[in-house]
């Protein structure tokens, strides 16, 4: 196999571009597979590569022709079967950073932060050097870093009690919360606790919103009750619930008791209303704005980078107060009338009032019609005296289309 370069640290492959030998892209480096052995050096058997749709797939390290920072070339037919780990193989990203092994010459507890390979005499390319850092003991503190053989630590192939996670955090901060969801459902349980636990509130929030329902609700119940509820309060209010509704009632009760009212009403709220049920998916945080706001002001809300492009599609025009259950709704403003307006023009004058709202018990076929009917991506709900409530997004529809398993069938697996 001819290579440019014959010695690389895999941690920083993460995101790498993989082309065939045409150049044509066929996706990104996720993560790379070991093989641990007791006393020989670990090998490096493959990559896990990100292709379209999400969908992960096992590259063998045999048919990789070139690898640099920049790029990785490939050539063969590839697999295009959902890759799976088999129980020899570990994840470098996912579960060999962070773990803590023994340094020989002074039998001090170390964690690897990234893994050099090399190509050797064979062909093979065998782990010949650890980034490691010292300093950690119990609870990780910062120390100096270095790199060693592989030989020079001890523990390497044994599970870690309790294993650290920040260089995988870090590894996967550019990534998105789908992303790193897809990632954490292929990690045994310990491992997906232990990252989730180092994740920020409101990162952590993101990733369970696009977990499958068992992982999620595996993790909430492993945190600590405070964390748990903290969380979820950052998750949007319709996922909340959902989320909720799948939990024991027990620890349900629990969480809704440990949050901030104003945010446990809402969830109240929706947890009321059937699950297929225009009320049992929408979110209760659409734009709202008063009769009295400018077309300057609609565009400063939904410029917010924390609302979706499928709520910045439309602004609810409502009468005081403007928190749902709002005042009388008054109408739509679609996004693309309010940028063909002078900034100064009044919302109220602009409202679509052809666009008829559902009431929350509208059931979901016939929420799907409304879509299709006026092709929206987004549909206010009001109830039967006319206050707004909230918003059904098109994600949320298709979320509820969908088979329940839908996050983790995603295709054929390799055996």
């Amino acid at each position: 196999m001819t290579t440019s370069a014959t010695r690389v640290f895999l941690a920083r492959l993460a995101g790498v571009r993989v082309f065939d030998p045409n150049g044509e892209q066929l996706g990104k480096v996720r993560d790379s597979i070991i093989v641990l052995r007791t006393t020989a050096a670990p090998r490096l058997t493959g990559l896990v590569v990100e292709v379209q749709a999400r969908r992960r797939i096992f590259v063998p390290i045999s048919k990789v022709t070139s690898i640099d920072a920049n790029q990785i070339i490939v050539t063969g037919v590839v697999n295009l079967r959902r890759f799976e780990k088999r129980p020899n193989e570990t994840l470098l990203t996912a579960e060999l950073l962070d773990r803590t092994v023994d340094l020989l010459a002074t039998g001090e507890q170390v964690s690897i932060v990234d893994v050099g390979v090399e190509l050797d005499r064979t062909h093979d390319w065998s782990v010949t050097q650890l980034f490691i850092q010292l300093g950690t003991s119990g609870f990780r503190r910062r120390g100096e870093r270095k790199v060693v053989g592989w030989q020079e630590v001890s523990g390497l192939s044994l599970p870690n009690v309790d294993q650290g996670a920040s260089a995988m955090i870090a590894s996967i901060d550019t990534l998105r919360a789908a992303d790193i969801a897809a990632l954490l459902h292929e990690l045994p349980s310990k491992r997906r606790i232990e990252i989730a636990r180092q994740l920020d509130d409101d990162r952590l929030a993101d990733v369970l919103e696009e977990l499958p329902e068992d992982d999620r609700v595996e993790l909430v119940q492993l945190l600590d009750v405070e964390r748990a509820a903290d969380v979820i309060e950052d998750m949007d209010p319709d996922d909340a619930a959902d989320l909720l509704s799948e939990l024991p009632p027990e620890r349900a009760a629990e969480l809704l008791l440990r949050m901030e009212p104003d945010e446990a009403e809402d969830i109240r709220r929706l947890l009321s209303y059937d699950e297929l049920s225009a009320g049992g998916m929408m979110t209760t945080e659409p734009v709202v704005l008063s009769p009295d706001a400018t077309v300057a002001d609609a565009l400063a809300q939904i410029r917010n980078p924390d609302v979706s492009p499928a709520l910045a599609s439309q602004v609810y025009v409502t009468r005081s107060p403007t928190e749902t259950p709002t005042g009388r709704y008054l109408g739509t403003c679609h996004f693309q009338r309010l940028l063909r307006e002078p900034p100064a023009t009044l919302v109220s004058s602009l409202v679509d009032s052809d666009l008829v709202p559902v009431q929350p018990e509208a059931p979901l076929s016939e929420v799907t019609r409304t879509f299709a009917a006026y092709n929206l991506v987004a549909l206010p709900v009001v109830d039967q005296n006319g206050h707004l409530l909230g918003a059904v997004t098109v994600d949320d529809v298709i979320d509820h289309m969908l088979p329940e398993d839908w996050r983790e069938n995603d295709g054929d697996e390799h055996g």
